[in-house]
Protein backbone atom coordinates (compact mmCIF):
# COMPACT_ATOMS: atom_id res chain seq x y z
CA UNK A 1 0.00 0.00 0.00
CA UNK A 2 3.05 2.51 0.58
CA UNK A 3 3.70 1.93 -3.07
CA UNK A 4 0.21 3.34 -4.32
CA UNK A 5 0.28 6.39 -1.12
CA UNK A 6 4.31 7.52 -2.91
CA UNK A 7 3.05 7.45 -6.24
CA UNK A 8 -0.09 9.31 -5.47
CA UNK A 9 1.92 11.91 -3.52
CA UNK A 10 4.05 12.27 -6.78
CA UNK A 11 0.97 13.18 -8.63
CA UNK A 12 -0.36 15.52 -6.28
CA UNK A 13 3.11 16.97 -6.30
CA UNK A 14 3.34 17.55 -10.11
CA UNK A 15 6.54 18.98 -9.30
CA UNK A 16 9.80 16.96 -8.99
CA UNK A 17 13.01 19.06 -7.33
CA UNK A 18 16.05 17.26 -8.99
CA UNK A 19 19.11 18.66 -7.08
CA UNK A 20 22.73 18.32 -7.55
CA UNK A 21 25.35 19.89 -5.67
CA UNK A 22 28.97 19.44 -4.76
CA UNK A 23 28.27 17.97 -0.87
CA UNK A 24 25.36 16.35 1.15
CA UNK A 25 25.32 19.44 3.61
CA UNK A 26 24.30 21.76 0.43
CA UNK A 27 22.02 19.79 -1.39
CA UNK A 28 20.26 19.09 1.78
CA UNK A 29 19.69 22.80 1.98
CA UNK A 30 18.50 23.14 -1.58
CA UNK A 31 16.15 20.51 -0.48
CA UNK A 32 14.82 22.62 2.45
CA UNK A 33 14.50 25.29 0.56
CA UNK A 34 12.24 24.00 -2.51
CA UNK A 35 10.50 22.30 -0.07
CA UNK A 36 9.89 25.76 2.13
CA UNK A 37 8.79 27.07 -1.41
CA UNK A 38 6.37 24.59 -1.81
CA UNK A 39 7.95 21.80 -3.60
CA UNK A 40 6.42 18.39 -2.37
CA UNK A 41 8.97 15.88 -4.02
CA UNK A 42 12.53 15.89 -3.89
CA UNK A 43 15.06 13.51 -6.04
CA UNK A 44 19.17 13.51 -4.62
CA UNK A 45 20.60 12.43 -7.49
CA UNK A 46 23.66 10.19 -6.96
CA UNK A 47 26.07 12.39 -8.47
CA UNK A 48 26.60 14.32 -4.87
CA UNK A 49 29.52 13.44 -3.43
CA UNK A 50 27.76 10.85 -0.03
CA UNK A 51 24.16 11.44 -1.69
CA UNK A 52 22.99 8.67 0.69
CA UNK A 53 23.87 11.16 4.34
CA UNK A 54 21.43 13.56 2.75
CA UNK A 55 18.63 11.36 1.39
CA UNK A 56 18.64 9.60 5.25
CA UNK A 57 18.54 12.97 6.56
CA UNK A 58 15.90 14.54 4.57
CA UNK A 59 13.97 11.30 4.99
CA UNK A 60 13.75 11.62 9.10
CA UNK A 61 13.02 15.32 8.63
CA UNK A 62 10.34 14.96 5.54
CA UNK A 63 9.33 11.94 4.37
CA UNK A 64 5.40 11.23 5.08
CA UNK A 65 6.08 8.78 7.95
CA UNK A 66 8.33 10.86 9.71
CA UNK A 67 6.91 14.60 9.55
CA UNK A 68 5.44 15.83 12.58
CA UNK A 69 3.01 17.33 10.85
CA UNK A 70 0.51 16.69 7.87
CA UNK A 71 1.61 20.14 5.98
CA UNK A 72 5.50 19.37 6.52
CA UNK A 73 6.55 16.36 4.79
CA UNK A 74 7.65 16.22 1.22
CA UNK A 75 8.55 12.80 -0.51
CA UNK A 76 12.60 11.91 -0.53
CA UNK A 77 13.78 9.95 -3.60
CA UNK A 78 17.31 9.23 -5.27
CA UNK A 79 17.76 10.08 -8.61
CA UNK A 80 20.98 9.18 -11.25
CA UNK A 81 20.52 5.30 -10.73
CA UNK A 82 22.25 3.45 -13.08
CA UNK A 83 21.92 -0.67 -11.38
CA UNK A 84 19.90 -2.26 -8.50
CA UNK A 85 23.11 -2.10 -6.11
CA UNK A 86 22.68 1.49 -5.90
CA UNK A 87 19.01 1.28 -6.13
CA UNK A 88 18.80 -0.94 -2.81
CA UNK A 89 21.44 1.38 -1.36
CA UNK A 90 19.57 4.24 -1.29
CA UNK A 91 16.53 2.66 -0.16
CA UNK A 92 17.81 1.32 2.70
CA UNK A 93 18.83 5.27 3.96
CA UNK A 94 15.25 5.99 2.87
CA UNK A 95 14.61 6.75 -0.60
CA UNK A 96 11.12 6.20 -1.59
CA UNK A 97 11.19 6.11 -5.31
CA UNK A 98 13.67 6.37 -7.86
CA UNK A 99 14.72 7.99 -10.71
CA UNK A 100 17.00 6.71 -13.61
CA UNK A 101 18.49 8.05 -16.27
CA UNK A 102 17.92 4.76 -18.68
CA UNK A 103 16.04 1.62 -18.50
CA UNK A 104 17.70 -1.19 -16.61
CA UNK A 105 15.75 -4.11 -16.51
CA UNK A 106 17.80 -4.88 -13.14
CA UNK A 107 16.64 -1.95 -11.25
CA UNK A 108 13.20 -2.35 -12.15
CA UNK A 109 12.90 -5.92 -10.68
CA UNK A 110 15.07 -4.55 -7.89
CA UNK A 111 12.38 -1.68 -7.09
CA UNK A 112 9.45 -4.51 -7.95
CA UNK A 113 10.79 -7.11 -5.60
CA UNK A 114 10.39 -3.97 -2.54
CA UNK A 115 7.32 -2.45 -3.85
CA UNK A 116 9.33 0.96 -4.62
CA UNK A 117 8.06 3.31 -7.37
CA UNK A 118 10.81 3.36 -10.00
CA UNK A 119 10.80 6.19 -12.85
CA UNK A 120 13.51 4.82 -15.58
CA UNK A 121 14.76 7.46 -18.15
CA UNK A 122 13.13 6.95 -21.89
CA UNK A 123 13.01 8.24 -24.89
CA UNK A 124 11.25 6.38 -27.67
CA UNK A 125 8.00 3.80 -27.77
CA UNK A 126 9.64 0.92 -27.69
CA UNK A 127 11.84 2.03 -24.38
CA UNK A 128 8.42 3.18 -22.73
CA UNK A 129 6.39 -0.32 -23.61
CA UNK A 130 9.47 -2.34 -22.41
CA UNK A 131 9.03 -0.20 -18.96
CA UNK A 132 5.48 -0.88 -18.96
CA UNK A 133 5.90 -4.88 -19.79
CA UNK A 134 8.40 -4.59 -16.64
CA UNK A 135 5.63 -3.33 -14.07
CA UNK A 136 6.59 1.10 -14.41
CA UNK A 137 3.97 2.82 -13.69
CA UNK A 138 5.83 5.88 -14.76
CA UNK A 139 8.08 6.62 -17.24
CA UNK A 140 10.78 9.39 -17.27
CA UNK A 141 11.15 11.03 -21.22
CA UNK A 142 14.33 12.09 -20.49
CA UNK A 143 16.16 14.80 -21.91
CA UNK A 144 12.91 16.43 -21.93
CA UNK A 145 14.45 19.30 -24.08
CA UNK A 146 14.98 16.78 -27.09
CA UNK A 147 11.40 17.07 -27.62
CA UNK A 148 8.44 19.46 -27.52
CA UNK A 149 5.05 19.04 -25.14
CA UNK A 150 3.24 17.48 -27.88
CA UNK A 151 4.96 14.66 -27.91
CA UNK A 152 2.93 13.33 -24.88
CA UNK A 153 -0.01 12.95 -26.80
CA UNK A 154 1.80 11.37 -29.86
CA UNK A 155 2.95 8.85 -27.23
CA UNK A 156 -0.50 8.70 -25.78
CA UNK A 157 -2.12 7.71 -29.10
CA UNK A 158 -0.65 3.69 -28.88
CA UNK A 159 0.33 3.95 -24.98
CA UNK A 160 -2.52 5.80 -23.46
CA UNK A 161 -1.90 4.02 -20.55
CA UNK A 162 1.74 5.68 -19.86
CA UNK A 163 2.13 8.02 -17.12
CA UNK A 164 4.58 10.44 -18.41
CA UNK A 165 7.47 12.91 -16.80
CA UNK A 166 9.66 14.46 -18.37
CA UNK A 167 12.57 15.84 -17.35
CA UNK A 168 15.44 18.50 -18.70
CA UNK A 169 14.62 21.42 -19.93
CA UNK A 170 11.48 21.99 -18.11
CA UNK A 171 11.02 25.76 -16.99
CA UNK A 172 8.87 28.34 -15.95
CA UNK A 173 7.85 29.35 -19.49
CA UNK A 174 6.91 25.68 -20.56
CA UNK A 175 5.68 24.12 -17.19
CA UNK A 176 2.05 24.63 -18.13
CA UNK A 177 2.46 23.49 -21.41
CA UNK A 178 3.55 20.11 -20.54
CA UNK A 179 1.04 19.91 -17.80
CA UNK A 180 -1.37 20.63 -20.18
CA UNK A 181 0.06 18.24 -23.00
CA UNK A 182 -0.89 15.22 -20.33
CA UNK A 183 2.50 15.00 -18.02
CA UNK A 184 1.52 13.47 -14.83
CA UNK A 185 4.53 15.46 -13.62
CA UNK A 186 7.85 17.17 -14.06
CA UNK A 187 11.05 17.20 -13.10
CA UNK A 188 12.91 20.30 -12.71
CA UNK A 189 17.13 20.49 -12.21
CA UNK A 190 19.48 23.34 -12.58
CA UNK A 191 16.99 25.68 -13.49
CA UNK A 192 15.71 26.02 -9.85
CA UNK A 193 18.64 26.09 -8.41
CA UNK A 194 21.50 28.19 -10.99
CA UNK A 195 20.93 31.47 -9.79
CA UNK A 196 21.11 30.26 -5.87
CA UNK A 197 24.46 28.52 -6.57
CA UNK A 198 25.96 31.54 -8.36
CA UNK A 199 25.25 34.01 -5.72
CA UNK A 200 25.22 32.03 -2.73
CA UNK A 201 21.92 33.23 -1.67
CA UNK A 202 19.68 30.06 -1.01
CA UNK A 203 16.34 31.87 -0.57
CA UNK A 204 16.49 32.10 -4.16
CA UNK A 205 15.42 28.45 -4.79
CA UNK A 206 12.40 29.17 -2.20
CA UNK A 207 11.36 31.69 -4.52
CA UNK A 208 11.49 29.74 -7.64
CA UNK A 209 10.21 26.87 -6.36
CA UNK A 210 7.32 28.98 -5.04
CA UNK A 211 6.91 30.51 -8.66
CA UNK A 212 6.89 26.70 -10.16
CA UNK A 213 4.01 25.59 -7.91
CA UNK A 214 2.22 29.02 -8.83
CA UNK A 215 1.77 27.95 -12.31
CA UNK A 216 1.64 24.44 -12.09
CA UNK A 217 -1.69 24.99 -9.90
CA UNK A 218 -2.58 27.53 -12.82
CA UNK A 219 -2.32 24.81 -15.35
CA UNK A 220 -4.49 22.18 -12.73
CA UNK A 221 -6.92 24.69 -12.79
CA UNK A 222 -6.44 24.76 -8.66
Amino acid sequence: MKKLRVLQQLAEAGVVAVLRADSPEEVAEMARRAIKGGIKAIEITMTVPFALKAIEELSKEFSSDAAKDADNYAIIGVGTVLDPETARAAILAGAEYVVAPALNPDTIKLCNRYAVPVMPGTMTIAEIQNALELGVDVVKLFPGNLYSPSVIPSIKGPLPQANIMPTGGVSLGNLKDWIKAGAVAVGIGSDLTKDAVKTGDFSLIEQKAAAYMAVYREAKGQ
